[in-house]
């Protein structure tokens, strides 16, 4: 059975460099915890997915999912590796909260060959809204 994944924007990151020293910071004992409100209806078949970073209108990273921890405030753990896979950048509308990706729709570890993960940000950014990426 192919695994399910989650994608999250990271809030306020400008950068991968900015993810990346935001995830170190977070760490804990080899794991990263990001909070939400509400438990995923599919979480068991997203442990051992993975958790793709959106920065900048394009997928950059990913963590591995280990489990889900309820909190005492209520909300729920999302309980990550805390290690941060680069992955080749692929295009994705922002937003809010979490969203499901399907194994066959993620991306992967490799360069796709198109030179697209080269582009520098702000320039991919100009031509994804003129829709010629």
């Amino acid at each position: 059975m192919s695994k399910l994944h989650l994608t999250k924007v990271a809030y306020s990151c400008a950068s991968l460099e900015t993810l990346e020293r935001r995830v170190e910071r977070r760490a804990v004992d080899g794991e990263l915890r990001i909070p939400t409100r509400m438990r995923p209806r599919r979480a068991d078949e997203c442990i051992g997915g993975k958790l793709h970073y959106i920065v900048k209108h394009r997928i950059v990273a990913r963590v591995e999912i280990l489990r889900f921890e309820p909190r005492r405030d209520g909300r729920i753990d999302i309980v990550c590796s805390d290690r941060l896979e680069v992955v080749s950048p692929m295009p994705k509308r922002a937003h809010q909260g979490w969203r499901y990706l399907e194994d066959q729709d993620a991306p992967t570890g490799e360069s796709d060959g198109t030179g697209l993960a080269e582009l520098p940000p702000r320039l991919y950014g100009k031509l994804a809204s003129l829709a010629l990426v």
